[in-house]
């Protein structure tokens, strides 16, 4: 088996909001783009939830993300996966990515949503006891985009996306930037 390894950030300083994925699927990391699979429901979301197309050139897409606030990256740096599922990763083989470094760059960042319970987990096992005590984050796990998700349908899962929206409008207020607790 190979490693495969995860893209950087794409995050402005300003950004207040980060989406977590796990790791790349196999079409992401052969088009290196975040959610490349055509039937991935990331981009249709973020198009319904933003107001961009979902089509849009992937630059396009990516700065449609940073306007709004929207830090993207993944959990883990590097992992042992055959194949694209989730499932697949080799738990001994998870390296995560720096998020003490990353939360020190981007001080404004209080809300974390997962793209799916592996992203969720993967964070609390291999992040969270890294991150210094001060850190305050609010943490939502979301259902996964992932065309493997198969338990909910793009209506159910744009329903349950709809609250990274409303915390981009809670967190564009300065009294909303007080700390919250991870959870």
């Amino acid at each position: 088996m190979s490693l495969v390894k995860s893209f950087a950030p794409v995050a402005t300083p300003d950004a207040r909001v980060l989406i977590l994925g796990s790791m790349p699927g196999v079409a992401s990391l052969n088009a290196q783009r975040y959610y490349a699979h055509p039937r991935n429901a990331f981009w249709p979301i973020m198009g319904a939830l933003l107001g961009f197309a979902p089509d849009a050139p992937y630059d396009a897409r990516l700065r449609a993300l940073t306007d709004a606030g929207i830090a993207l990256w993944d959990v883990m740096a590097a992992c042992v996966r055959p194949g694209s599922l989730d499932a697949a990763i080799d738990e001994d083989s998870i390296v995560p990515n720096d998020f003490a470094g990353f939360f020190a760059r981007h001080r404004r960042i209080t809300q974390v949503f997962f793209n799916g319970a592996k992203a969720a987990e993967a964070f609390r096992r291999h992040v969270t006891p890294t991150l210094p005590q001060a850190l305050s984050l609010h943490t939502t796990r979301l259902p996964s985009t992932s065309p493997a998700n198969a338990a909910h349908s793009l209506t159910g899962k744009l329903a349950r996306w709809r609250a990274l929206t409303d915390a981009l409008a809670s967190t564009s207020h300065p009294a909303a930037r007080s700390p919250m607790t991870l959870r």
